[in-house]
């Protein structure tokens, strides 16, 4: 039997005690699932409003799209990669927050960056395992897709049987896929080592590949981000906070941001790609993390995608990591393919659904 959840008004504000909340409930609902419920910079919106830290750090669609980004032209260098996993809303602050309770207690959380430009808004939901089978995730995820408007869309990561059901019920239709593509870096599951060797590295003279240099790097980076990925929904459009907030996070290491840069001056910057490593839990092992790689579009078609994800792959390896994913656009055939040659396969899928 459904139970009626009076929804409440949205937010952009969370008090601290609800934003402590909401990362308890992602926590629950993650270990439940065995895949984070919403996206890596959905969660830094609900830590960000309410000054909290949370235990989960999920890969990914940074709304996911989390994790590692699309590239500016998948066919002129195929190898910057899709991201993130996570979403990164274009401005900062604008994501709204629809925290529910029943009787007192917490029983689901949906986030919604509301529609900027060309882009649709997209939203993420999840539902307290203790509290599903009641209705209560078809009425937020109407709610969520009303709030949105036209064309909106609501994630489902791993595109779990739960959220097909709520999708079949409510008439949705997948509108994107994003595929998480993993890797053995160390030890292959089959015990076959031929499928854990990295190509060589071999990097152009015409480039200098360096690693972070410091704050100083932060505009040039920023200006590649936001050029090789203007046409992108959530990599597009980010300020200095979205960088300061990722140099402060604990995973953080400058040895793992690689920088292509233009020999004449090392301070201009061609592409970079940024690595990160999930640390181990309960459930899991740690897991490095091709995170994001942008090249400069007036640096397009001379293979840097190639040489700075590679950069990548040989420092999670040499860390001793044991396994590196990726998220790239499942109709980004170049760079599914650019993948799959360096020993990538599929290992789960996140869909965003819309209404027919």
């Amino acid at each position: 039997m459904g139970v009626s959840v009076q929804v409440p008004e949205w937010t952009t504000e969370l008090a601290p005690a609800t934003a402590a909340r909401i990362v308890e409930l992602l926590e629950r609902a993650g270990a439940a699932d065995g895949v984070a419920p919403i996206s890596e910079q959905a969660v830094l919106s609900v830590t960000a409003s309410g000054t909290v830290e949370s235990a989960t750090a999920p890969a990914g669609p940074a709304a996911t799209d989390s994790g590692s980004a699309a590239p500016a032209s998948p066919e002129t260098d195929p190898a910057a990669a899709d991201h993130d996993h996570g979403d990164v809303e274009p401005p900062t602050g604008r994501t709204r927050h629809l925290p529910v309770e029943r009787d007192g207690e917490l029983v689901a959380y949906a986030n919604l960056v509301p529609a900027h430009g060309d882009h649709p808004a997209m939203a993420e939901a999840v539902v307290d395992p203790r509290a599903r089978g009641r209705g209560i995730g078809a009425t937020l995820v109407a709610a969520a897709l009303q709030a949105g408007g036209p064309g909106a869309r609501i994630w489902a990561h791993g595109n779990l049987a739960p959220a097909r059901a709520v999708a079949g019920r409510l008439g949705l239709t997948i509108a994107r896929e994003l595929w998480q593509m993993r890797r053995p870096l160390t030890q292959a599951p089959d015990g076959d080592q031929a499928t854990v060797e990295l190509p060589e590295l071999e990097v152009p003279a015409d480039i200098v590949l360096r690693t972070y240099a410091g704050p100083a790097d932060d505009a040039e980076i920023l200006r590649v981000n936001n050029a090789a990925f203007d046409w992108h929904p959530e990599q597009g459009g980010w300020t200095e906070a979205e960088i300061a907030v990722r140099r402060a996070a604990p995973w953080f290491d400058p040895k793992g941001l690689f920088i292509a840069a233009d020999p004449a001056d090392p301070s201009h910057i061609l592409g970079f790609h940024w690595t990160k490593v999930h640390e181990p839990d309960e459930t899991s092992d740690a897991v490095g993390e091709v995170y994001v790689v942008a090249i400069d579009p007036a640096a397009q078609g001379r293979g840097l995608g190639r040489v700075l994800t590679l950069a990548g792959l040989h420092y999670l390896r040499d860390r001793g990591l044991g396994a590196v994913i990726l998220y790239t656009e499942a109709d980004n055939t170049a760079a599914v393919h650019t993948y799959t040659r360096l020993g990538f396969e599929t290992a789960h899928i996140d869909a965003a659904y819309t209404a027919r």
